[in-house]
């Protein structure tokens, strides 16, 4: 099972189009899209977006060339939104699916090739004031400098209960219960929590003379792994991280973690085989 991984892409065609060359010219068996797939949601409000709907015109035009030149050959392609993205875009995303040219997978499970893969979007609470795809971690703490789930705005309407008490840790238990993970590879867009793939560059930056964290990674993500130990772990979010710590990998136990965000202008790719993770390469394209 050959596997890209790549996430936060923010819209920026450019990275795309190096993504489906890459595609066209390598052959995989799954391309996995860790979220903040659309424009910024504060690039489209200053009114810069190219395309009159990114998903349509353009990401959705560009699979299906795709699947033109390699009918034979098109990679399984699995897709979570991340806390950059409107949660109104999941209706046209769930959609499209009967198109075949992706599958939609948060808080889902997709077997394929021996290999079960999971979806799950939901970050803690951020200092970015878009709450769609954020939820209380394990409590209902919030980091100095973070806004609240119950603050910010929302593309949809959510439940004023949900918005309080909801937490990453019952989701993951709801998700996961008690499956066998020996197998799986899963799509998170947050970090778990102090690991290397969790660093903000928020080194000598205080609100009101309180010195913010520098890691903003889920610790229900983080205890998760190291209780139920997956295969494979997929990660982003956090942009500067591998710039800060040097690693974009880091294991957990047994299970190996990837991180395929990046701060710099290139594309970033994770290559990984699911038989041997070990072997992990990440290239800047």
């Amino acid at each position: 099972m050959k596997c890209f991984f790549v996430t936060d892409l923010h819209g920026h065609t450019s990275r795309y189009d190096k993504l489906f060359n890459l595609i066209f010219k390598e052959s995989s068996d799954a391309v996995l899209i860790g979220g903040d797939i659309f424009p910024s949601f504060t690039h489209r409000a200053g009114g810069h977006n190219i395309y009159d709907d990114f998903f349509e015109d353009y990401f959705l035009n560009k699979l299906r060339a795709l699947n033109d030149k390699m009918p034979d050959s098109y990679p399984n392609i699995f897709l979570i939104l991340g806390n950059d993205d409107l949660k109104a875009e999941e209706e046209i995303i769930k959609a499209y699916e009967e198109t075949g040219l992706y599958k939609y997978i948060h808080f889902s499970k997709v077997t394929k090739g021996g290999y079960d893969f999971y979806g799950y979007s939901y970050v803690p609470p951020s200092p970015f004031l878009l709450k769609d795809w954020e939820k209380y971690d394990v409590s209902r703490y919030v980091d100095p400098g973070c806004v609240s789930p119950e603050e910010g705005k929302r593309s949809v309407k959510v439940d004023p209960h949900e918005i309080k008490f909801a937490t990453i840790k019952d989701d993951l238990e709801s998700l996961f219960g008690n499956d066998d993970l020996s197998k799986s590879i899963i799509l998170f867009h947050s970090p778990p929590y102090k690991s290397n793939l969790d660093r903000l560059d928020n080194d000598g930056k205080f609100i009101d003379h309180v010195p913010l964290d520098n890691f903003a990674g889920s610790i229900a993500i983080r205890s998760f792994i190291e209780e139920k130990q997956p295969l494979v772990t997929l990660h982003g979010h956090i942009h500067e991280s591998t710039r800060m710590t040097g690693e974009w990998k880091d294991k957990i136990g047994k299970t190996f973690c990837f991180n395929a965000a990046h701060d710099g202008p290139e594309l970033a790719v994770v290559k990984f085989d699911a038989e041997n993770p070990e072997s992990v390469v990440r290239v800047l394209v």
